[in-house]
This record gives structure tokens, sequence and C-alpha cells, in this order.
């Protein structure tokens, strides 16, 4: 806490906030700002929510120094930029950004939140480094009155997930974090300027594309789909590499690439990665500023998974979507201390000094080290009168909440 101090104006919230943290990381069930108040010992929730409505502090710039300890930690010449987005499921229509839409947390249609998220991954760790939320169009950018009751800045307007993705990777290139390739799915390797902006910077990249997507192949003389030009492969081309252990073990693939173009040393490449059970195929667009070998590209493919397991983690074990808040202000802030806690697990899994654990034992996991944690660090013995307090408190709210949605209906 001691990084982000000083982006706290007064010592309350700077107080308020490393509780909060500490909540985040914590035994407690959900990660609301009514149980985090009570684990915190508080009388009541109000501090907790200050700190997200109200408080005067700046969440880009606490978001700014996590990713720069984060870099410190793991930062790595070959680290791979991912992006990709995460629904919160949500009910009513008042929190920022939500509305019916297609979430891969649900895996179909649902009332929710999304958010597009930027992970940096090198081979010492992985971790979450920025945020934004993504705001429909026609629901809310298309709606002033509704933007201006959430909060929301006069100056943010209606983005895309790839322009987003877009704003978060120059931030990061901008601040020096070192990576050499930037990886995501269909959504991202669909825009032709999020590819434009990598391959100005030099940064390659390994972005899934649809089975629908032409490419130009015989030195740009020949104009085909993908998904045609994978069924010409000769059966002795096809190679089989991992692209990263899994939870049961390597993820074994066979891989083709096909070159697309060569200039000045620029290399593109069409990579097709088939599962040998299924037969299922993926297809990706690749550029490098240099030539690399296959196994380069297969494994910034593999790389993607990394984001899917830190939303896992970071929902998991710090309540990633444990929020109750319905604001943009709110949602920037309790996402940006989850993503702190967060760091805190990831750098103490990279740094941990650990003998080699052999085959008998695996290597500490941060869903250990936060049990750990919890255990000779974080452990908090409660008074019964604060526990009954506590209880008492929330029955209470309760009971007031259920008369005024009563009253509300009976007035309809």
């Amino acid at each position: 806490m001691t990084r982000v101090a000083g982006r706290f104006v007064r010592a309350e919230p700077r107080r308020t906030a490393g509780q909060f943290v500490e909540g985040l990381l914590s035994g407690v069930e959900r990660k609301t700002c009514w149980s985090l108040a009570e684990r915190a010992g508080h009388d009541d929730p109000q501090a907790m929510q200050r700190l997200l409505r109200k408080a005067v502090w700046d969440a880009d710039a606490v978001r700014d120094d996590v990713r720069d300890w984060l870099v410190e930690q793991l930062g790595h010449p070959d680290g791979v930029l991912v992006t990709d987005e995460t629904g919160f499921l949500k009910k009513g229509v008042c929190s920022v950004g939500v509305q019916r839409q297609y979430t891969g947390t649900a895996g179909r249609v649902e009332n929710s939140q999304v958010g597009v998220f930027l992970a940096y991954v090198s081979p010492t760790g992985r971790a979450l480094i920025d945020r934004r939320l993504y705001l429909p169009e026609t629901t809310w950018c298309q709606q002033p009155d509704r933007l201006a009751a959430a909060g929301v800045p006069d100056q943010v307007g209606f983005a895309t997930k790839p322009a987003l993705a877009r704003e978060m990777i120059a931030a990061a290139l901008d601040a020096g974090v070192p990576a050499g390739w930037l990886t995501g799915d269909e959504v991202y390797g669909a825009d032709p300027g999020l590819r434009a902006d990598l391959e100005q910077r030099g940064v390659g990249y390994v972005l899934a594309v649809g089975c629908d997507r032409r490419v130009h192949v015989n030195d740009g003389r020949t104009l085909i789909r993908v998904d045609d030009l994978a069924e010409r492969i000769p059966t002795t081309e096809w190679q089989q590499h991992s692209c990263g252990p899994g939870a049961k073990g390597p993820r074994d693939y066979l891989w083709a690439w096909i070159t697309t173009a060569t200039n000045r040393g620029e290399q593109r490449w069409l990579l097709i990665r088939r599962n040998r059970t299924t037969g299922e195929l993926a297809y990706y667009l690749c550029w490098s500023p240099r030539p690399v070998p296959l196994h380069t590209l297969v494994t910034v493919a593999g790389s993607r998974w990394s984001i899917e397991e830190l939303f896992q983690t970071g929902k998991g074990q710090i309540g990633l979507d444990h929020y109750q808040v319905r604001s943009w202000t709110g949602w920037h802030r309790f996402i940006t201390l989850a993503m702190l806690a967060l760091a805190v697990l990831t750098i103490l899994a990279a740094t941990a000094q650990q003998p080699d654990p052999g085959p008998e034992i695996i290597a500490l996991t941060v869903a250990e080290i936060r049990r750990l944690l919890n255990a000779f660090v974080l452990a908090t013995s409660l008074p019964p009168e604060h526990i009954l307090h506590w209880s008492i408190w929330r029955r209470t709210s309760q009971a007031r909440a259920r008369r005024s949605h009563y009253q509300r209906r009976q007035a309809n």
C-alpha cells in the first residue's frame, strides 16, 4: 500500500483503501462493502462506500502504480500483452454499461456489464495491468441523461472493444512495458486499426480471425479464404507443438503456417491450429518485424489462455465480480483495487524463494499463497458484540429496503 499511498489526499481514505485490499485478499466469502467493513471493524459500510464513490483519489494513477510494480517484478523483453473482455452479471438497469448482451461468463445473452482488460504475461508470471468499461452505443452512449446519472465523464463516448484495447496497449507501451508480442481473440484480430498500430510500433502479434478471413498467398497473386487454404495443406506439413502447460498436461495441437507476405525483413503468416481429437481448426493472423520460428508463434498464441485464467482467479480469489456499485467512478475504483490485490498474490508467487519442490509437490500457487497469507498475516478475531452489531445492522437495512420495495410496488 505504500506504493500507492501518495494517490490518496487524506489519511482516512488511504487507511480505508488498505483495509479494502486486505478484505479482498481475506477469506470473506462476498467482497462487498458491507462484509469488508465488518471485517475491518467499522460500525457501518459508509467509509468503504465513500472510498468507491466520493473520496478524493485517482484510480487511473493507482492503476499505473500497479502496472509499474508488476513490470518491475515480472518484466521481460519477450513479454506478451493479452487483451480480452469478461462479463459481470447484473440485475436491473442502473449499473453503468449494463444491458442484455452476450457474455462468455454465462455463455449466453444475459443482463451484464462487459469490461475489456489488458494482461501482461512473462516467463515469471502474469497479471492484469489495465481495464476499460465497455459502454453499449444505443442503450448508453446515445442517452445523455443515462450517462449523466451514472457519472460517466462528458469526454467519454462510444468505443468498440478493439478501440478500448488499442487505448490500453498504447498506454502500456508508452509507459515502457517491455513486450514483444500481443495476442487476442477474433474480436481483436478482425480490427485492422489494432494490427496497424502494432506494426507501426514494431510489436509482433498473433491474433485469432474467423474462418471466412481471406489472405493473399503465392506472392500476393491469390486471395483465398483461410478455411479453404487449410483443406489444401498436406498431412505432412502439420507439426505437433504444445502451446503451454494445462491443468491436465501440455496443450498439444497440430499446427501449420503459411507465409502470406515478406517485406523488408517483416514477416506475415497465417497460423492454423488443429485439435488432434476433434479436428477443430482455429486461425491466426501473425506479423513480426523479424523472422521467428513456428514455436514462437505457437507460444504467443497459447498465452491467450492466461487472461482467461486471470479472470477465473480474480473472480474466485479476490472477488473481481463481487462489487455492488452502479457508477462509472465506483466500477473503476473497485476493479483497480481488485487488480492491486491480485498483483500482491501474483508478485508473492513470482518472488517466493522456494527450493525445487521436485515431482512430489507442486510449486506455491496464487490460491495457496492467499491461504497462507490469511493464516499468518491477515487473520482477525472480531469480538462477539461486533458480530452481533453487524447482524442487527444488516437485518435492519434489509427490512428498510423491503419496505421501500413494497411501497413502490403498491404505488404502481
